[in-house]
C-alpha cells in the first residue's frame, strides 16, 4: 500500500509523491518516497538512500539553495534537486537506510559496519524498485557525501537493475574520512551529532558498535585510555562523548578507533570496489584534498567504464545540492534511456585547473606527464629549488611554540615562500612535505597549507597535507612525491630528536601565474578564520594539541626540509 500526495508548484501541479514501505530479506522494511511526473507511465529510477530523513530531503523541494554563510544552509539536504529530476522524467526514490528516520531495524555503528550490511539493504530496495509498474526497470543513484558512499556499496553488491552510477563527493576509505594524517577531523561529528549548519543522523535505533561488542568493564577501560590522550582530554565536547555517548553512539566510535585497521576495513568501499563493474561517474571539487585523494584512488581500481571529473574550488556549496545535475543527467541520458549524445566518448579523466581556469582532458590520473621536483625550505622563511649549503650553526632551524587552545586563543604559523613566478607554472598530482623536525613533547600535529599568493596579497588554498607526528611511519605503497602511512600504531616521539616527518600532500591541479607566489604554511593547529575557512561550515576543523609544544623545522645542509611537487612536463609545442 502506498500514501499519495500531488506536489504543487505555485498553481500547478508537478509530481505525485508515494509514500512506501520495501520489504527487506530478513523482514525488515525501509521507508521511501518515490517522486514522478503526473503521467503514469514507467521510468527510469534515481535512488537516494541515507540515514538524513526523507522527510530532510524534501526541504529540496521549498527551500531555495543556500550557500555558506547562509543560516539556513543545512549540510545534509543532499539527495538532489527533485523537481528537476521529476521534470527530467525520472523517478526520484528518497528513503532512510535501517534504524534511521521511518525505516525499521537498527543501524549499529558508522554505516552499519556492525549489522546488516547497507550494500545488502540497497541490493533489495534497488530489485524491489525495478519491479514496481512506475519503474521501467533503469535504476541509477544519486546524491553526495553519505549518498555518495551509498552508491559505491550499493554498486559493489551487483544488483542487476542498477546499470550506471553517478557519485559527487563521496567518502570511501572510512578511516581517511575521519583521521586525516591520523588526525581526527570533527566533521563526520556534524553529520553524526547534527551540529554547526547539519541536521545529522536521524535516530531512531542507531547503536553504538563498541557497546555491542564490548562488556560495560572493558568498554570502561579503553575509555579511560582514550581520556590518556592529552589532545582528547583537553576538547570538552570529546570527554563529554566518552562519558556520555548516548544519542551520540556513531560519533562515540569514531572517537574511540584512533587506528587504522579492522574496524575501518570491514566493507570499506575501496575494498569493495573490485566488484564493481558497471559505468560509474565519479564527480569531486577542489578544497577537501582527502575526498578527491579518495575519488582518485577509487577510479584506479574500478574495471568498467568509468569517468573522473575534479571539479574547481571550493567544494559542494549549495544545500540543497543542485550542482553537477546538468553533467548527471547526460550520464543517465545514455546508460539508463539509450540516447547516444557521445559521452562514452568523451575523455574518461576531466580535471579544472586553478589559476589558468583551464579544463584539462586525458584517460588517466594524472591528465599530464609530470616530473616531482623539490622546493627546499631556505632560511629567511624562503623555497628555493636549490638546497641550502651551510650547516645548522649558520642555518638555524625556524620555529614556532603553540600553547593549547585552553590558554590562548592565537594559533601560531611558520611560512616559506618562492619567489614572484616569472611565467605560467603549472602543477597537477600529488605531492610530499619532507620536515626535519624536533619536538619537546611525545607528540605533535603537523598541518602544512599550500597558498597561491597573488601580487595583490589576496590568496587561494591549493592542497593540505595532514601528519600526527606518532603516525610518521610510512609503508611500502611509498613512493617520491606520495607518501602513505599505514596509521595502525601511534608511536611516541623522543622529545629533542630531530626525525623527518613525511606529510602528504593530497591531490590539486593549479597553474601558478607571473607575479603569483607559492607560500606553504605550518602549523600544528587550524587558523580559527582564514581565507579557506571562512568557506567551511562550523566543525569542519581538526582536533587541536593539548598540551604545549615547540617545535624546530630544520632545513640546513644535513637537514633538507623539502616539498616534493608534481610539476607537469611541458610539450615541445607548449615551449614553442
Amino acid at each position: 500500500m502506498a500514501d499519495f500526495q500531488t506536489i504543487q508548484a505555485g498553481e500547478q501541479a508537478i509530481a505525485v509523491r508515494k509514500e512506501l514501505q520495501v520489504p527487506m530479506r530478513d523482514g525488515v522494511t525501509l521507508a521511501v518516497d518515490a517522486y514522478h511526473g503526473m503521467e503514469d507511465k514507467p521510468r527510469p529510477a534515481l535512488i537516494a538512500m541515507s540515514a538524513y530523513g526523507k522527510e530532510l530531503q524534501a526541504l529540496a523541494l521549498t527551500l531555495p539553495p543556500q550557500r555558506r554563510p547562509s543560516p539556513m544552509w543545512d549540510g545534509c539536504i543532499e539527495a538532489g534537486d527533485i523537481a528537476r529530476v521529476v521534470k527530467e522524467d525520472y523517478v526520484h526514490v528518497i528513503g532512510d537506510m535501517r534504524g534511521t528516520g521511518d525505516s525499521g531495524g537498527a543501524m549499529i555503528g558508522n554505516y552499519n559496519f556492525g549489522g546488516v550490511s547497507q550494500g545488502q539493504d540497497l541490493y533489495d530496495l534497488i530489485e524491489w524498485v525495478a519491479e514496481q509498474p512506475w519503474c521501467d526497470g533503469n535504476i541509477g543513484m544519486i546524491g553526495i557525501s553519505y549518498f555518495g558512499s551509498m552508491q559505491v556499496l550499493a554498486a559493489a553488491e551487483r544488483p542487476p537493475h542498477l546499470k550506471a552510477i553517478f557519485v559527487s563527493g563521496g567518502h570511501f576509505d572510512f578511516y581517511e574520512t575521519t583521521y586525516h594524517g591520523g588526525i581526527m577531523w570533527f566533521m563526520p561529528r556534524a553529520a553524526r551529532e547534527g551540529r554547526g549548519g547539519d541536521s545529522g543522523i536521524a535516530h531512531t535505533n542507531v547503536k553504538s558498535r563498541m557497546q555491542e561488542v564490548y562488556s560495560p568493564e572493558e568498554l570502561k577501560k579503553l575509555v579511560d585510555e582514550r581520556l590518556g590522550d592529552p589532545d582528547v582530554a583537553a576538547w570538552p565536547n570529546l570527554v563529554h562523548v566518552l562519558k556520555y555517548p548516548k544519542n551520540r553512539e556513531l560519533w562515540f566510535d569514531i572517537v574511540m578507533n584512533n587506528l587504522d585497521g579492522k574496524w575501518y576495513e570491514e566493507r570499506n568501499p575501496i575494498t569493495l570496489a573490485e566488484n564493481i563493474d558497471i559505468p560509474v561517474y565519479l564527480q569531486i571539487d577542489q578544497g577537501r584534498g582527502w575526498t578527491v585523494d579518495s575519488h582518485i584512488e577509487l577510479f584506479n581500481l574500478l574495471k568498467g567504464p568509468k569517468k573522473l571529473d575534479i571539479g574547481s574550488y571550493p567544494p559542494m556549496q549549495s544545500r540543497p545540492w543542485i550542482e553537477e545535475h546538468d553533467k548527471m543527467f547526460r550520464w543517465y541520458e545514455y546508460w539508463l534511456k539509450g540516447i547516444d549524445n557521445g559521452i562514452k566518448d568523451e575523455p574518461a579523466v576531466s580535471v579544472f585547473v586553478e589559476g589558468s581556469r583551464e579544463v584539462v582532458t586525458a584517460e588517466q590520473w594524472p591528465p599530464k606527464e609530470v616530473e616531482y621536483r623539490p622546493l627546499y625550505l631556505r632560511p629567511r622563511h624562503k623555497l628555493s629549488s636549490q638546497p641550502e649549503l651551510m650547516g645548522m650553526e649558520h642555518a638555524a632551524p625556524d620555529g614556532f611554540y603553540q600553547a593549547p587552545l585552553t590558554v590562548t586563543d592565537k594559533v601560531e604559523t611558520v611560512s616559506w615562500s618562492t619567489a614572484p613566478f616569472e611565467e605560467p607554472t603549472e602543477l597537477i598530482g600529488a605531492g610530499a612535505a619532507h620536515l626535519f623536525a624536533e619536538i619537546d613533547q611525545d607528540d605533535t600535529n603537523f598541518i602544512l597549507r599550500l597558498w597561491d599568493v597573488a601580487p595583490n596579497g589576496s590568496r587561494q588554498l591549493i592542497t593540505t597535507g595532514f601528519l600526527k607526528a606518532s603516525h610518521r611511519e610510512l609503508d611500502d605503497r611509498t613512493t617520491e612525491g606520495n607518501p602513505y602511512h599505514p596509521h595502525t600504531r601511534a608511536v611516541p616521539v623522543e622529545p629533542g630528536k630531530i626525525d623527518e616527518y613525511v606529510l602528504r600532500l593530497y591531490p590539486f591541479a593549479a597553474t601558478f601565474n607571473p607575479g603569483h607566489r607559492l607560500v606553504a604554511e605550518l602549523s600544528n593547529d587550524e587558523p580559527l578564520a582564514d581565507a579557506h575557512n571562512a568557506l567551511l561550515p562550523p566543525d569542519s576543523f581538526h582536533l587541536p594539541v593539548g598540551r604545549p609544544v615547540t617545535h624546530k623545522i630544520y632545513r640546513d645542509a644535513a637537514h633538507q626540509s623539502r616539498l616534493m611537487l608534481p610539476f607537469t612536463v611541458r610539450t615541445a609545442a607548449e615551449k614553442r
